[in-house]
């Protein structure tokens, strides 16, 4: 077995490293890739983006968003996480066999304490009975790879907000993450692998996995990306987890309602949105205005469901005019949300 300590620590570089990795070196034995990275959210190839991010929360707090071209739901990662993925021949394993494929690391979290970890249900890693781990596959090409997470220290609280969305707001047809009971493994360790960082805990497990005691001792199995690798990878970023089209244009059709009471009245704004663009809008509510509100339907249809585009187009207009006393920056707020 091969493995790779990812140096990124920015999630959409590591899915395309990954990509890469799997759709074009060849390695005799498999291969297991570790990576760490900031505040993210990975929503599943099948997933409407916007149905399972809290927007909000996720600009406020500078999380970036991108989509992995497994299935599955979405995960919330920080630096107190780290995932994992095993690329290896398609044609030796069995595509969904979760089970197998992270046989490893519950071996490794097994020997460091964790002994009441395990696989339950179709792709999740428990211990004590809380998700600790979400897994995904992905083939391609007679390759194939499974990754998941592993949460050793991450920050409960922000993954609970940075999730939630209303469910009243947005409705689709795509896949939906299932909400269940989560945790970090660290405290099912043993305590000399309670203090340890991210990065020592992800060495510790390379150390386990490969049966020695130091790395000094595996390092003609530790893979090196070179100069050709990297410009590749490159272009899988601008392609895939950099672009605004793979991420949200991808999500299934949907529709999205925001509804407010203002002092001088109501405002429902509804979207129906296709490929990430609005295909029509209404709004309703006992407002008043001058200027009839189908002049702001006619300039946000067609138009990007992106905060920052919608907000551009409302910013050219007067919206006192079609939203009588209700305060400019209140009504950014809601169309754009």
């Amino acid at each position: 077995m091969y493995f790779y300590r990812m140096k990124s620590n920015d999630i959409r570089t590591n899915l395309a490293t990954e990509q890469y990795l799997m759709n074009n070196v060849d390695f005799d034995e498999p291969l297991v890739l570790f990576y760490i990275q900031k505040p993210c959210i990975i929503v599943g190839r099948n997933q409407n983006t916007l149905e399972e991010v809290n927007s909000d929360y996720v600009k406020e707090h500078g999380i970036t968003v991108t989509r992995r071209i497994s299935g599955g739901g979405a995960v919330y990662d920080d630096l107190g996480n780290i995932s994992f993925s095993f690329v290896v021949n398609s044609d030796n394993e069995n595509f969904g066999d979760f089970k197998k494929l992270t046989a490893p690391i519950i071996d490794a979290l097994h020997d460091m304490g964790a002994t009441t970890a395990d696989i339950s249900g179709r792709n999740d890693l428990l211990v004590d009975g809380k998700k600790f781990s979400g897994n995904a596959m992905y083939t391609k090409n007679n390759k194939m790879f499974s990754h998941g997470t592993l949460a050793y220290d991450v920050d409960l609280d922000v993954l609970t907000k940075a999730l939630n969305v209303p469910k009243d707001k947005i409705q689709s047809k795509g896949i939906k993450s299932v909400r269940s009971r989560v945790t970090n493994v660290k405290p099912y360790l043993k305590k000399e692998f309670q203090n340890l960082t991210t990065e020592e805990f992800r060495d510790r497990l390379i150390l386990e996995l490969f049966h020695v005691d130091n790395m000094s001792d595996i390092t003609d199995k530790e893979y090196q990306l070179t100069d050709q690798d990297k410009a590749a990878i490159q272009e899988l970023n601008d392609k895939y987890y950099f672009n605004w089209d793979w991420i949200y244009g991808k999500s299934p059709d949907y529709q999205v309602k925001n509804r407010k009471h203002f002092t001088m009245g109501t405002v429902d704004v509804r979207y129906n949105v296709s490929s990430g663009k609005i295909k029509n809008i209404d709004i309703f509510g006992d407002y008043f205005g001058e200027k009839d509100s189908d002049d702001i339907k006619h300039a946000l249809t067609g138009q990007e469901f992106k905060h920052d585009t919608i907000t551009d187009i409302l910013n050219k207009f007067d919206l006192d005019e079609y939203f009588k006393g209700i305060p400019h920056d209140e009504l950014l707020n809601l169309f754009a949300a």
